[in-house]
């Protein structure tokens, strides 16, 4: 149970730098969808920002495979958020507990009696790339981990969805997006580190429709880092939008504070 509980602590973070998936029981998958070759990138990007949803506050259960290639966890945990402003995840029975708002991330381990809290800049340095409140909040909701109005794009087909590379590309990192044609969310995406053999992806194999809510159904995420590879696969359950919900998170007296390493994801 020790060891389990340690590494809940360390899926849940890698949950909230990273990713999620959503579904329940009255959602509906959604399918179909051609692509129309007529539209242009520009067209392309600004109806995926045009669909993006708009909400107040989220809540729901989570359910969570993690793979290091030594070892499997499966966890279920509960998610709140306030769209813009905060993301709370709790294992049962609050062992574990992260909060992360635009400027604070922070998490605590009542069984190891420890605590984390910071701001973006150390995990930005861990995962290699430059970390903020909004781009976690976009992998939650199926939306470009980055800005895709900042640069201009070349445009193809692949796996029937739109594929997007920035037209000059970067020297140390490539990029790439994938949007799906039926409701120009993302399909794929990308971030990858060559000279370091980094990569993060994040695959959303399909999507469903809440209420007037259209959410990621499944995801996977795969990052690498060398010769360490993790994978994340997640499911959410019993979403409620829009329901008044409160962010119950106090660091214990006495919890000593620790510094996150690479070996700690």
């Amino acid at each position: 149970m020790n060891k389990l509980l340690q590494n809940l602590s360390k899926l849940l973070w890698v949950t909230i730098l990273l990713v999620s998936v959503i579904s329940c029981k009255s959602s509906k998958v959604l399918t179909g969808g051609e692509v129309n070759e007529n539209l242009s990138a520009k067209t392309i990007i600004r109806t995926h920002y045009q669909n993006e949803i708009d909400f107040k506050t989220l809540r729901a259960k989570m359910k969570i495979d993690y793979s290091n290639g030594d070892e499997s966890q499966r966890v279920s945990v509960s998610i709140r958020m306030e769209k813009n402003k905060a993301i709370w995840i709790s294992a049962p029975l609050g062992i574990v507990k992260a909060y992360i708002t635009p400027n604070r991330v922070s998490f605590y381990n009542k069984l190891e009696n420890n605590y984390f809290d910071g701001d973006f800049s150390y995990l930005s340095n861990l995962l290699g790339t430059e970390l903020d409140f909004q781009k976690v909040q976009n992998l939650l909701l199926g939306q470009a981990l980055l800005d895709l109005t900042a640069d201009k794009y070349d445009l193809d087909v692949a796996d029937k969805n739109y594929q997007l590379k920035p037209r000059k590309a970067a020297e140390l990192f490539k990029i790439l997006f994938q949007i799906e044609p039926k409701n120009f969310k993302i399909a794929t995406q990308q971030l990858s580190q060559p000279l370091k053999n980094r990569l993060l992806e994040i695959d959303y194999r399909d999507y469903q429709k809440i209420s007037q809510y259209v959410l990621p159904n499944l995801i996977f995420i795969t990052a690498i880092d060398k010769n360490v590879r993790n994978t994340i696969a997640i499911e959410y359950r019993n979403i409620e939008f829009n329901n008044p919900i409160n962010f119950p998170y106090k660091i214990p007296k006495g919890y000593t504070e620790i510094v996150l390493t690479k070996n700690d994801i």
